[in-house]
């Protein structure tokens, strides 16, 4: 059992934050904010009780290097803004100066630089940990997205605290995404998009004995209906997982799970322009971007008779018009039948889909996480949640 965090003892401490701020900057400005804000309710419930509060993050790929354009400066400001408090930006996550910073009774909340901007984070140092573990009293994790990492500041760290816990958004993350494997309401219907199989491969095999219905759409889709035999142009495919698609068709049927491929399909040419629908195969030169108007009537209809809903992943190239129309169609369908239907959404491009698509606020859970939803929902363990359920 995890302690919450509004279980511990705050008063008179210091509590070490690890959130998971890797959020899209340019020009200084972060352009998608949404886990920063999912981790807002967190911060003010800790700085409401304790003494001090020391958020640390990653943010990018800077290997171990100190690059300007990784650093942490942009979210400071978006948090002083968010919470209308001062937050101070520690010149590093280590060191003489930092520890300085953490016991400046001037100072109560502030922002650790980029965690990743030293190797030993990504290696799970025990120095490194320990080094960071010696800056609070009490340890809260709330970084669901870096929940598969066995890195310093998820894992590493943790063994040095009597007093830990989930944050509030790792626990809202946990109680949905437990339910899906646990005790999902009936019918269950997934949606499943993106680019490759091979991405979701342990999904599918976890979730199929769980699920009603399976609607496949996406740059995947190809690959399945490939494996059906229709022609499908120069649309993308995973030459390689053909034969395993259609070992997924076959064990689908085997479990009396209603499977739906697109029928029809908005293309575009090899410049991705001049959209046309095309239904059933897909013409020699044409490339498969987007469902077409009689695959989201179905998709449509199928959301319509669920009672639980999974989405991973876009059915069609929603950054461009008009390879958008299928992903906000499904989007506007789930919405429509909120409260009612729990909708839950997994990966940044889904989320930035039913973003775009307006209805953000209609949905019951945006997750935070990219690659830790996918492995906790391929029922793997999970080496943030093993930290905190493990005492010194």
């Amino acid at each position: 059992m995890i302690p919450r965090v509004q279980e511990l003892d705050l008063i008179n401490r210091t509590v070490f934050l690890r959130v998971d701020f890797n959020v899209p900057i340019e020009g200084g400005k972060i352009t998608e904010p949404h886990r920063i804000a999912s981790a807002l309710p967190t911060i003010q419930l800790i700085l409401n009780r304790a003494k001090k509060v020391v958020i640390a993050s990653h943010l990018g790929r800077p290997d171990g290097q100190v690059v300007p354009k990784y650093s942490l400066k942009p979210v400071r400001d978006y948090l002083e803004l968010c919470l209308k408090h001062p937050v101070a930006l520690a010149p590093d996550c280590i060191g003489p100066e930092v520890k300085r910073l953490t016991q400046d009774p001037n100072h109560r909340l502030i922002l650790l630089e980029n965690l990743r901007f030293h190797k030993e984070e990504e290696k799970n140092d025990p120095d490194f940990s320990k080094a960071l573990a010696s800056l609070a009293d009490v340890y809260i994790d709330d970084a669901f997205g870096a929940a598969h990492r066995a890195h310093a500041s998820i894992s590493g760290m943790a063994v040095f605290f009597k007093q830990k816990g989930a944050g509030l958004l790792l626990q809202k993350e946990l109680d949905h995404l437990s339910r899906l494997l646990s005790d999902p309401e009936k019918p269950f219907v997934t949606i499943l998009g993106g680019a490759k199989v091979s991405d979701k491969i342990g999904l599918i095999k976890n979730l199929l004995p769980r699920i009603d219905s399976l609607l496949i759409g996406g740059g995947m889709a190809y690959t399945f209906l490939k494996a059906k035999g229709i022609d499908i142009g120069k649309s993308l495919v995973e030459a390689h997982k053909v034969a395993l698609a259609g070992e997924l068709l076959a064990q689908s049927t085997a479990l009396g799970v209603s499977t739906l491929l697109p029928i029809d399909h908005v293309t575009g040419d090899n410049e991705r322009k001049n959209p046309l629908v095309c239904r059933g195969n897909i013409p020699a030169d044409r490339i498969g971007l987007d469902i077409g108007p009689e695959t989201i009537t179905q998709f449509s209809q199928a959301l319509t008779q669920a009672k639980m809903v999974l989405w991973n992943g876009p059915v069609g190239l929603f950054e461009v018009k008009p390879y958008n129309q299928g992903s906000r169609a499904l989007a506007q369908t789930l919405a429509e039948h909120y409260p009612g239907l729990t909708s839950i959404i997994a990966g940044g491009d889904t989320v930035a889909a039913v973003t775009a698509a307006g209805v953000a606020d209609q949905i019951t859970h945006l997750s935070t996480g990219g690659g830790a939803t996918l492995e906790f929902l391929e029922g793997k363990d999970l080496p943030g949640i093993k930290a905190l359920e493990s005492i010194p």
